[in-house]
This record gives C-alpha cells, sequence and structure tokens, in this order.
C-alpha cells in the first residue's frame, strides 16, 4: 500500500488539502497529515478560518524513508511559516534525493524555495510568486498542471482536479531517476 506525507501547518488552504487526500484515499492510499504542530491544525478558506484537521504524524517523529510521496497544499500563512522550520525543510529535501514523487500548489512552492529544490525545474504556482521562482532559478509556466519527472505543480484550486489527476498518476509510477534537486 502507497503512503503518502501531507505537509502542513495551521492557516493551509482547505481544499487543497481536503481534495488531495480525498482522491489518494479513494485510490486505497494511506494518508498522513503531518505537521510541526500536534492535535489538529486549523484550515483557511474564503479568506477566513475555517475547519480543524487532525494531525496523523508530528514531523520530528517521520522521516521520508516511510512515505512514497510528499503532498503541499498552498494557503498563504502555511507555507509562509514552514519554510522558516529547518524540519519541515530537511523533510522536504529527502524526497527530492529520494527520487520520489513530490506535489505542491499555489503558495506551497515558497516551502520548496526555501529548501533549495526548484533551481532548472519545470513548474508552476499562484501567479503572484512567479517572480519569486523565477529569481529561484526556476522556469514558471502558467498551466493548470505541470508535470517535471515526478514533480508536480499547480496554480490554485481551480486547478485540483488536473492535480489530483496527475499526483496520482505519479504515486503509481513511484520513483523517478530524473527527478532532482
Amino acid at each position: 500500500m502507497k503512503r503518502i506525507a501531507i505537509l502542513a501547518t495551521n492557516g493551509f488552504e482547505e481544499s487543497e488539502l481536503k481534495s488531495p487526500k480525498e482522491a489518494m484515499e479513494k485510490e486505497g492510499f494511506k494518508v498522513d497529515i503531518v505537521s510541526p504542530e500536534n492535535g489538529e491544525i486549523k484550515s483557511w478558506s474564503d479568506g477566513n478560518w475555517s475547519n480543524t484537521y487532525k494531525v496523523d504524524r508530528n514531523l520530528k517523529d517521520v522521516k521520508a524513508e516511510e512515505y512514497n510521496a510528499l503532498v503541499l497544499p498552498g494557503g498563504v500563512i502555511n507555507p509562509d511559516t514552514l519554510r522558516r522550520n529547518e524540519d519541515a525543510l530537511m523533510f522536504v529535501r529527502d524526497f527530492f534525493k529520494m527520487k520520489k514523487p513530490v506535489a505542491a500548489i499555489c503558495h506551497a512552492p515558497w516551502t520548496l524555495i526555501s529548501a533549495g529544490v526548484v533551481e532548472g525545474r519545470k513548474m508552476t504556482s499562484f501567479n503572484s510568486i512567479k517572480d519569486d521562482l523565477v529569481n529561484a532559478g526556476a522556469n514558471w509556466v502558467d498551466q493548470e498542471v505541470v508535470v517535471d519527472q515526478g514533480f508536480v505543480t499547480s496554480r490554485n484550486p481551480n486547478d485540483l482536479p488536473a492535480f489530483n489527476s496527475k499526483l496520482i498518476e505519479e504515486i503509481k509510477e513511484g520513483k523517478h531517476e530524473m527527478q532532482h534537486a
């Protein structure tokens, strides 16, 4: 059985965690919400705080070796908090080192920039962070979903159907020898 980590903290965009999680579980994957927080984390939706979600595992207690893939939901607060957490950055880097699929949507690439894994990669994001990605060496394109050797990115919640489909496809394919940071 495939096991997937969704790395998130307070202020994640609700649909960008809920929709991929449900899609992956429908495929029979075991999905853990991994967070630097214990207990529950609070989502953001339509410009306001929304529902809380149970944290399955604390970031300090997990290793990338335990998972087949990593998913990073967006929101503005969530990736800005995670990018300042060295444990989160190491966790992200380890997926790239192990050539495992990584998927990020919306503002989540902020965390990837701080992890130093975007240079030379073809990707997309929420349009307001295009400059951040270009300045970090990424090849930014405006497409609903971009796949670059096991690395899946999308722009916003409207792209979730395409994002989820490609994410599941990449997880099923497994490791990508060309996946790199």
